[in-house]
């Protein structure tokens, strides 16, 4: 079965509900653009493969889809503008010194909207007479890691004249089931995280003169893993994700960080979404024990801290615990991991080549590592956030993560103390990246006395949408245990009960029943 939007559109999941409501909050933007680059050299049949990109589009209709909001639900629905799948010759393009990476960056660039559409974009570009170059671009809310393999996948096929694979369910039907599934672990999530996490956003890095944790403009530095890394891996009885994910414990540690989590990205498909394009993934923090003994021994704890996270892998945190307010990093400093095992993909008559880590030049919060796991090695990057991490320092870095394990892997026994570890580095109490503009807060601009007409309606509207008895006027919405929904529900019970028109913003300014009420006063006043 090929899932359909139907009717009045398929609730969207949680991670999108999230991710729509920090964009709308303007978190987001080029940082949720995800791009592929697919290298084509033969003698391509250019109309073949834009008719396989439609083929691809028509099986996985996230792609041609939108969010919109109806009475404080976010739904998938149809877009009203499709992904364009497009062709231009730029023959010449290599031969005058420029580079295919700037196609990417141009095609990254342009503006993806939940809203109307599009969410995503093919582009196939004509390098030379049997030289093409396809560049395909979509939101993260509609796509995820994973996805990349299906859509190459379903590329290959339809451009080979093969049927796409048929799916189990729906995407309105995986979201169903996972929303049941999250409810049910609601409560074990809650107790969990009590005590586990800790919205922390100090840190020590070298060259950091402060700390973000919101998209902006970013940077990177491209490495790659030691080969032998699986080998060490075996022998300590972890994976070697778990291996990597303990070494930048180990190194934060080093550096001077106390109890520091690093979020990792948890892949949340089932046996029944492995084909399906779409946004799969949940972040989570994973903290960690001060690294001692003997690193094979910490790499096993961290291990069982991650692997006891995967039951609520599909739970955010944001509605198990309170106070994390929308952002586009949960930590600091975090990590995904993708192990890739297919081969690379076979378009008839030509030779192909993926760049499977096309770089949106963005982050998400001050430091990411990527790492992509192939047959062919691992494939690592870290990308940075240059207002607060200067290069060299993400340098210094990539250095000592590397050092350390190359060392690993020559000794997996080796205590901790005996690793080439930094010294650590002084802290920064700069957090350049989380200033925002000095503006007054709504309740300031509109003056808590304006604010006074309407703080019972309002508190009656957080009071239902929270199922709290009694909220006070100045509580803090996320440290209520708040979050994206709730935001959703609120704006649109203010829309129907009090005919105003609520931006996202406010809820970012002021989330306090005061906020709100004279952002009411001051809505009402300019009417």
């Amino acid at each position: 079965m090929s899932p359909t939007l139907i009717g009045e559109g398929e609730q969207a999941s949680l991670a999108q509900h999230g991710m729509w409501i920090t964009e709308q909050m303007g978190c987001g933007g080029r940082v949720y653009h995800m791009p592929l680059a697919i290298r084509l050299d033969g003698p391509l049949d250019v109309d073949r493969l834009l008719a396989a990109c439609h083929d691809v589009v028509r099986a996985h209709p996230q792609l041609a889809a939108a969010l919109a909001e109806r009475d404080g639900v976010v739904r998938l629905v149809p877009a009203a503008v499709p992904p364009p799948i497009r062709f231009e010759d730029v023959s010449g393009f290599e031969d005058a010194g420029r580079e295919p990476g700037e196609l990417v960056d141009r095609e990254t660039s342009l503006a993806l909207d939940l809203g109307t559409g599009p969410v995503a974009r093919f582009t196939v570009f004509r390098l030379a007479p049997e030289r093409h170059l396809l560049v395909f671009v979509a939101h993260h809310a509609v796509f995820d890691g994973m996805s990349k393999d299906i859509l190459v996948r379903g590329l290959a096929a339809a451009y080979a004249g093969l049927p796409s694979p048929a799916l189990p369910l729906t995407y309105g039907e995986a979201v169903e089931r996972e929303n049941a599934r999250v409810a049910e672990l609601l409560g074990d999530a809650a107790e969990f995280w009590h005590g586990r996490w800790s919205d922390r956003q100090d840190l020590r890095l070298p060259g950091l003169s402060g700390v973000s944790i919101r998209a902006a403009a970013g940077d990177a530095v491209d490495f790659a893993l030691p080969a032998d890394l699986a080998v060490a891996a075996d022998k300590m009885g972890v994976t070697r994700f778990e291996l990597v994910l303990a070494a930048v414990h180990t190194l934060l540690a080093a550096y001077g960080n106390e109890d520091a989590a690093v979020s990792v990205d948890l892949s949340t498909r089932i046996e029944e979404t492995r084909g399906h394009i779409g946004l799969f993934v949940n972040e989570l923090p994973v903290p960690a024990p001060a690294p001692a003994g003997r690193f094979a021994e910490f790499a096993r704890a961290v291990r069982d801290e991650l692997r006891a996270t995967y039951r609520f892998r599909e739970v955010p945190l944001a509605r198990a615990v309170g106070g994390v307010s929308p952002r586009t990093a949960l930590t600091p400093v975090s990590v995904s991991y993708r192990r890739r095992d297919g081969s690379e993909p076979e378009f008839p008559g030509v030779e192909a080549s993926v760049d499977w880590m096309a770089f949106n030049q963005a982050v998400r919060g001050t430091l990411h590592l990527q790492v992509v796991d192939a047959q062919d090695g691992v494939a690592a990057r870290l990308q940075f956030n240059p207002l607060v991490l200067s290069r060299s320092g993400c340098e210094s870095v990539a250095d000592h993560l590397l050092a350390l394990l190359r060392a690993v892997a020559a000794a997996p026994d080796a205590d901790v103390a005996d690793l080439p570890l930094p010294s650590p580095v002084e802290p920064s109490f700069a957090r350049a990246g989380d200033v925002r503009a000095e503006e007054p807060s709504p309740s300031a601009r509109g003056g808590a006395a304006d604010a006074v007409p309407y703080l019972a309606e309002v508190g009656e509207i957080w009071r239902e949408v929270l199922g709290m008895p009694e909220i006070g006027p100045d509580e803090d919405l996320f440290d209520l245990g708040g979050h994206s929904l709730s935001i959703t529900q609120i704006i649109a019970k203010v829309r129907e009960r009090m005919d105003v028109e609520l931006s996202f913003d406010v809820f970012f300014d002021d989330p306090t029943i005061t906020g709100i009420a004279a952002e009411v006063a001051r809505l009402r006043e300019e009417a």
